[in-house]
Parts: C-alpha cells; structure tokens; sequence
C-alpha cells in the first residue's frame, strides 16, 4: 500500500528575517508550499530571503507582508489585507516570531501600553490566531491516503522551548528565574504602566520572555481543548536549541560567542538554523505530524537520525484553570472580549 503523501498548501509564517523563520520558509518551499511571510520589516525579509537563494525563480511561492505583533492594530490591518487578496485558504499558521531584551533596566511597551515581549510573543500571536480560525477551517489541502483522495488537515504550529517546560532541566534554571505567570494578576489588573509581569510582580527582563512563551505552548493546549471538533490542528515544538539566531542580539557579546560553543560542546543541545527549519516544516506538512494537542521535541540533547516525539508538560502549561484564565484575560487583553 503506497503511504499517505500531502500535496504541498499555503502558509503563514511570522519573523522570517533570519534564523529559523527564515529556513523553516526555505525548507517549506523546497516541498513546493506557498510560503506568505509576516515581519514588522517586509523588505528586510525579503533581502534575506533573496541571500538564501529564495524564491528560486518562483515567484508567485514566496509573499511578504507588513505586520508588527506587537501592535495590535498593524495584526488587525495585515490580517484584512492578507485575507482580501488570497484565492484559496490557507492550510498553516506558523507562529514563530518573537523578541527577547534580557538586557533591559525598564520594560519597554507596544503601543497599547503592554510589556513588549508578551506583547509580541503572545497577545500579537493570540490575535492573530484568533483572525485566522475561520479561514484555517476552509482549507482543503488534499492527501492521498494509498487507497482513494482526502483532506489533510489545517494546522497552527507555536514555537515553544525548553525554558517554559518545568518538567525539563531547561525549564528549571534558576536565572533571572523559572518561567511561573503566578495568580495572574498583572494580567487580571490590565497588564498597563507599572504593571509589566503576568504576575504582577518586579519586572525582570529574561523571565518576561519565558513568561510569554509559556503562555504560547498554554495557547496551544487549550486551542485543542476548545476546538477539538475543529478540523484544525494545534500543536508546538522545541526544535533544539538554536544558539546563533538573532534573537540573542540583546545578549552580551561575550554570551553570543559561548552559548553556541556551549551547547555544542557541553550541552549537546545545538542544532543548526537549516535543521530547525526543516523540523518546522515537518510540522507543519508531514501527515505522521497530524495529531493535535502535541509538544514536538526532539530532545534536549542532539543525536543524528533522532525522530521526533510528544514531550511532557508541566503543570504549568496543562493546569486547566490556569490555561483557562490565560485564555479569557487574553482574549480581554487584545480586544477580542
């Protein structure tokens, strides 16, 4: 029996400037997607594409769009932008970009007055997804299944990592302090000036990003809960530790040059921009990836030929009232409640 093969679909991708937005995208139209790129900076991701030999003299495969997560209403305006000029529905949602300002004195704030890493790493990305569901249903990617012709399923793929997973060593790490959102009461009192954690408590710039990427793989979990009868899929990954992208461009210079020698060195846990890329693009196309509800990892440490497979969350991403919480302060906080 021949086995289940996709047809390539069209694909949303957030922060593809550099790093594993970038080769994610490559990898995805290597499989002949269509591949539309969100950035604050369209050109700049153009320019990096074009260094990366893309789009390989295929044109109508790769789009770039304006759209800053941190501003909800640039989320809003590229979201009915991108929805009145596509012909077909889109089959994924990537949401991979994010910001990380360890180095911070002051929180900095997006133009609704939020801290700007759950700005753009959550609440722009909740919004987003939020606009998007009800064009992700129609989307009717076919597959062949060995014996007669279906539909693939849609899929929304969150960026996760190993330092918002407390059942991970990753997620233990004591500096600047453990991923924890605490009673949530910096969100339930309006996340505004002096607010700046969702705690509520002293702002710390490194624990913010934690923080937010928590409440992306929270997301997740409870986009399968609510929409289990949905055709969409919902699922995260850690694609391995990632160590010379430019989201550490706000770290100290001497941490940007031993990070990587660390993680390769000591760690085991590097793996290359290409390699990442391609775990997402597996994600998000792979028929044996269809299973909602799933944190993809393939390890903390690196070993070649090593398959993917669901890791264990904490509490802290799975506690339903917890998740349930983030989800209507979330919703509140963007304007969607």
């Amino acid at each position: 029996m021949a086995s289940k093969q996709a047809a390539p679909g069209t694909v949303l991708i957030t922060g593809t400037t550099s790093g594993v937005g970038l080769y994610a995208t490559k990898a995805l139209i290597d499989r002949g997607w269509r591949v539309i790129t969100a950035n604050r900076n369209p050109l700049r991701a153009e320019q990096a594409a074009t260094q990366l030999g893309l789009p390989l003299g295929r044109p109508s495969q790769l789009q770039h769009m304006h759209m800053d997560l941190g501003d909800f209403d640039s989320v809003r305006k590229g979201v009915k932008s991108l929805l009145a000029t596509l012909n077909e529905p889109l089959d994924a949602l990537v949401c991979n970009a994010a910001v990380y300002l360890p180095r911070l004195k002051r929180p900095a704030r997006s133009p609704q007055g939020y801290e700007i890493s759950m700005a753009t790493n959550h609440f722009g990305h909740f919004l987003l997804i939020q606009l998007l569901l009800d064009n992700l249903r129609k989307s009717n990617r076919p597959v062949w299944t060995g014996r007669t012709w279906s539909v693939e399923s849609p899929r929304v793929v969150i960026l996760g990592t190993v330092t918002a997973n407390y059942k991970e060593l990753g997620g233990k790490i004591p500096i600047p302090a453990p991923a924890d959102l605490g009673d949530l009461s910096g969100f339930e009192n309006g996340f505004q000036a002096p607010i700046s954690m969702a705690s509520g408590k002293r702002f710390k710039p490194g624990k913010a990003y934690k923080d937010s990427k928590l409440c992306n793989m929270i997301t997740t979990q409870e986009l399968h809960k609510r929409y289990k009868d949905s055709p969409i899929l919902f699922s995260s990954l850690y694609p391995g530790c990632v160590a010379n992208t430019k989201l550490f461009r706000n770290t100290p210079k001497l941490f940007q040059i031993l990070f990587p020698w660390f993680q390769k060195l000591i760690t085991g846990g590097f793996v290359s921009q290409s390699l990442a890329g391609k775990r997402v693009a597996q994600v998000v196309a792979d028929p044996q990836f269809a299973i909602s509800g799933v944190h993809w990892s393939w390890g903390n440490r690196q070993k070649k030929n090593r398959q993917q497979f669901s890791q264990e969350l904490s509490d802290r991403v799975t506690d339903p009232l917890t998740s349930k919480r983030v989800w209507e302060l979330s919703m509140k906080l963007v304007g969607l409640n």
